[in-house]
């Protein structure tokens, strides 16, 4: 018997190998679900599906970041920006910080995960992300939870 080495590879990890922020968020593919990356990326990160909560503190983040010199996110800021295998790739690049967030499928074992990386530029990705760090598995969780259980969707969450 040979064994197997694990082996991650991510295509935000390709963009961003050097990340001084990195997380992985796993969901159970539900039954009968697409497993097209690129669908299941435009779904958790659209404005329109994701939780109250978090539209409510995506539009406060777009109100307060300004007063610390970065500009607003554009509206398509969550565009799919390269799909390769079983990955779909958001990359934004800005003057803060660079974040790349891969929604991979793995249709075998029934996984979606979403793999996020950072880069932070400067006192001002610093100062943001000091903020965002500890919220952000829970928002990405919050996000794969609401899409991947229908509990959740009735609830609001």
């Amino acid at each position: 018997m040979t064994e197997q080495t694990p082996c991650f590879r991510s295509l935000a990890l390709r963009e961003i190998p050097e990340p001084d922020y990195a997380d992985v968020c796993l969901a159970t593919l539900p039954a009968g679900a697409s497993t097209d990356p690129a669908e299941w990326a435009q779904r958790l990160f659209s404005m329109e599906s994701m939780p109250r909560w978090i539209s409510g503190a995506m539009r406060l983040r777009q109100a307060l970041v300004p007063l610390i010199g970065i500009p607003r996110a554009p509206r398509d800021v969550f565009t799919v920006t390269e799909q390769s295998g079983e990955e779909a790739l958001i990359f934004i690049p800005d003057r803060h910080l660079d974040c790349a967030i891969a929604v991979g499928v793995d249709p075998v074992n029934r996984i979606l995960r979403v793999t996020t990386a950072v880069e932070l530029k400067g006192w001002r990705g610093r100062l943001y992300f000091g903020v965002v760090r500890p919220l952000h598995p829970i928002v990405v969780d919050s996000m794969l939870q609401r899409h991947t259980h229908p509990k959740a969707r009735r609830n609001g969450r």
